[in-house]
């Protein structure tokens, strides 16, 4: 998504020239299920500046890489699984699959201290930041939900080999993983859309209204 729509409104009331090209990507809370609780880290890159609109474009110039854009934040997660497949009869059986979910936050934090005001609308807007990844992290987790009740219990039938069931689990966790994929950039249009939650932020900070 480009930054163009966020911006226009910051820029009608105040004639500050940016042309920037940033997106936000994907990615919660970290609830316990069935034993295993994801693991969330929040990490930071620094920008500079006294001013929002000085903020602003240290972030454009300095945000996380997503694919040839950067972003403003980015939710990141590293997933794997420990399934227990085991023959029954003709059939192969998915007993147990047990997750590995590591969740990484990237978030701006200016380098040096802010003067009061710039502070306090920086505040809100680091705030609301953090609240729009952790929602894509919510998303995460309630996939891996989901894949787990798709596939847990799974039968497969004249698969001694347990070797069908893998092609069945990876079909169906490719399609839960896109739907999220989906979700995930559908909240981001609304969110950067007009009278959008981060739409609003980007403009308190540049405009401190």
């Amino acid at each position: 998504m480009s930054f163009a729509s966020c911006a226009a409104a910051a820029r009608t009331c105040k004639k500050t020239a940016i042309r920037l090209c940033l997106l936000l990507a994907f990615l919660p809370a970290s609830p316990a299920h069935a034993g295993w609780q994801a693991v969330e880290k929040v990490e930071t890159y620094a920008i500079s500046g006294q001013s929002g609109p000085e903020l602003y474009v240290s972030i454009g110039g300095r945000g996380p890489l997503l694919g040839e854009r950067r972003v403003i934040a980015h939710t990141n997660f590293k997933l794997t699984w420990v399934r227990d497949y085991q023959p029954q009869g003709d059939a192969c059986v998915l007993v147990s699959a047990r997750p590995k979910l590591i969740i990484t936050y990237t978030l701006p934090k200016p380098a040096a201290r802010l003067p009061g005001a710039i502070q306090k609308n920086w505040e809100v807007f680091a705030a609301g930041l953090a609240a729009h990844e952790k929602v894509h992290g919510a998303s995460i987790v309630d996939m891996v939900h989901k894949i787990e009740a798709a596939t847990i219990g799974l039968t497969v039938a004249d698969d001694r080999a347990c070797s069908k069931i893998r092609a069945e689990v990876t079909r169906r966790l490719a399609g839960i993983s896109q739907a999220q994929r989906k979700a995930s950039r559908d909240f981001d249009r609304v969110e950067f859309g007009p009278g959008g939650k981060l739409r609003q932020l980007v403009f308190t900070l540049m405009t401190g209204g």
